[in-house]
């Protein structure tokens, strides 16, 4: 592996542990709490899941444990890259190891489908030297393969068995904790001898609540784009003639905009939870954004900065019950849409399959935007919201609203900011954060239990007051309708409009909207005082006041 002078550095990093941990996995206590339940529809979720249910709360204390014992653990990246994923693994190595020298990790490649098909590497200290504090998931690759059918736990129970691996490790998001918590009750249903733990993972921040303060990786993405976009908010005082339209990742919740529109103060930012619990359809946004531009124009200022996250569009009342239609035509008409080359004639025969409604709010889009929102779908038969470039559509929608209202002027670019963020190099919080999650993942294993996530918390108190353990997985669930069928998933965290940090920025956004209350966080710091390198996330400081 090809390394720079800062990766060399990084390589060196010693990530910090809470108290408990530091003694190793054989010097830790694992205390019990009461028995739990499900946040919702707990009789539902009990019968999904009869052998794993009502398991209680863990904490880990120091204290002397059971005789070391080596195990074989094996590891899954699941889904997309967050900044992280390495030290997680590395915390699994090191705790395992510190239970006994003769302990084995195996990753999985290609995420769950290497599991299934029994492809794996064995991960060495000569191996996972090379990757601890860096970013990327690319030690083993990861994967999107869901876990679901019978015949797919099968094979992942033969896997286990020939193999003799003693627990997985799923390293996921919500929807992938949720399959390793199916996982974990097949196995337990079919004396399986194989426990399955998952780590809170995704860049989007939905997967989080009382007992995970957060997931791993949004710490250092949002880092990343708020240097982004204060970089180009710098430009634009500088240059004071355009308009930046910003969309930022963040597909079902509008956390990484939030987060760093509370790091940067720009002049708009959308929040699309919001968006839909005023029922603002697309024109009502498009006017709020026309009246902030129209008032700095006012001001002699012909320039900002405009956040958007990614999934707006389908907070929209108008444009979700438009994605929604256009998703049942194309799945019902999906031939024949396809034998039509030209576009134009193809929005004309979609629009006879649609409401009057739609059709109308899809005849009055850019032709752009109209192509994106026929494009194919995804394996869910979902419109891929990613290749839908709201920050064009707003830009035209803007510019034509301020021609209506004669302003003249506005000039606009356009930025997606996603993947660059996903495989940054971690910040120390987040290095230490995984690492912490990896081994008390280790621990969690040693005890034998199943059907738990690895968990942190305390986290804006200090590594020295972090607090380590573990939660039933089955706690974050409730029940939704995925695909026609109700299903136990784990609930997503939307931004709370009642919460801290939404209130903060209600608070401070018709200043940031006048004037240049720009903030430039520069690059993420790896190296000096723990106010600079170590840092939690404006959202997590919010929440906890």
């Amino acid at each position: 592996m090809n390394l720079s002078a800062l990766s060399k550095a990084r390589a060196g990093y010693r990530p910090k542990l809470p108290q408990s941990l530091r003694k190793g996995a054989l010097n830790v206590q694992v205390e019990k709490g009461e028995a739990t339940q499900s946040i919702k529809d707990q009789a539902k979720i009990q019968e999904v899941f009869p052998h794993t249910y009502g398991a209680p709360i863990v904490r880990f204390n120091e204290g002397k444990s059971a005789e070391p014992k080596a195990l074989t653990v094996g590891v899954v990246l699941s889904g997309g890259q967050a900044p992280g994923g390495h030290n997680v693994i590395a915390g699994i190595f090191d705790g395992v190891k510190s239970i006994h020298s003769g302990s084995k990790v195996f990753g999985f490649k290609g995420g769950p489908s290497g599991l299934e098909e029994c492809n794996y590497l064995e991960i060495t200290s000569e191996i996972i030297d090379q990757y601890r504090n860096t970013g990327g998931f690319d030690i083993i690759g990861s994967g999107r393969t869901k876990l679901e059918s019978t015949e797919q736990f099968d094979r992942c129970a033969e896997v286990v068995v020939k193999e003799q691996i003693d627990a997985i490790v799923i390293i996921g998001g919500d929807d992938s904790n949720t399959n390793a918590a199916v996982l974990a009750e097949y196995f337990k249903a079919k004396n399986v001898p194989c426990s399955v733990v998952g780590a809170p993972k995704t860049i989007d921040g939905d997967l989080k609540n009382k007992y995970v303060e957060t997931s791993f990786g949004f710490d250092t993405a949002a880092k990343t784009f708020a240097e982004l976009v204060g970089n180009i908010q710098r430009d634009a005082n500088s240059a004071k003639k355009y308009w930046h339209f910003i969309k930022l990742m963040g597909r079902s919740a509008s956390h990484i905009g939030l987060e760093v529109a509370l790091q940067t103060q720009p002049n708009i930012c959308l929040i699309s939870e919001e968006v839909e619990a005023k029922g603002q359809k697309l024109n009502d946004v498009v006017h709020y954004m026309a009246d902030i531009v129209a008032a700095r124009m006012q001001d002699g200022k012909k320039f900002g900065v405009a956040l958007i996250p990614e999934g707006l569009v389908e907070f929209m009342p108008d444009i979700k019950a438009l994605i929604d239609e256009l998703n049942d035509s194309m799945a019902h008409y999906e031939k024949e849409l396809n034998a039509i080359e030209e576009m134009t004639d193809k929005v004309s025969k979609v629009c006879t399959l649609i409401s009057i409604d739609s059709a109308t709010v899809l005849k009055s889009l850019p032709v752009g935007i109209q192509a994106q929102l026929l494009l194919d779908r995804d394996p869910h038969g979902n419109v891929q919201v990613s290749l839908i470039e709201t920050e064009k559509l707003l830009i035209e929608m803007v510019g034509k609203e301020l021609k209506s209202r004669g302003k003249s002027g506005f000039k606009a670019l356009n930025h997606f900011f996603g993947y660059e963020g996903r495989c940054a190099i971690p910040s120390n919080f987040d290095a230490d954060y995984c690492y912490g999650l990896g081994f008390s993942a280790a621990i969690l294993v040693k005890s034998g239990l199943t059907g738990y996530m690895s968990s942190i918390s305390n986290l804006t108190q200090g590594i020295d007051n972090w607090k380590a353990g573990g939660i039933p997985t089955t706690m974050l669930m409730n029940m939704e309708r995925r695909h026609g069928e109700d299903k136990a998933v784990i609930q997503k965290a939307l931004v709370e409009l009642d919460g801290g940090p939404f209130q903060f920025f209600v608070s401070k956004r018709e200043e940031w909207a006048k004037t240049e209350s720009y903030t430039y966080p520069g690059a993420i710091q790896y190296f000096g005082p723990a106010e600079v390198a170590d840092q939690a996330t404006k959202t997590l400081e919010l929440e906890h006041q």
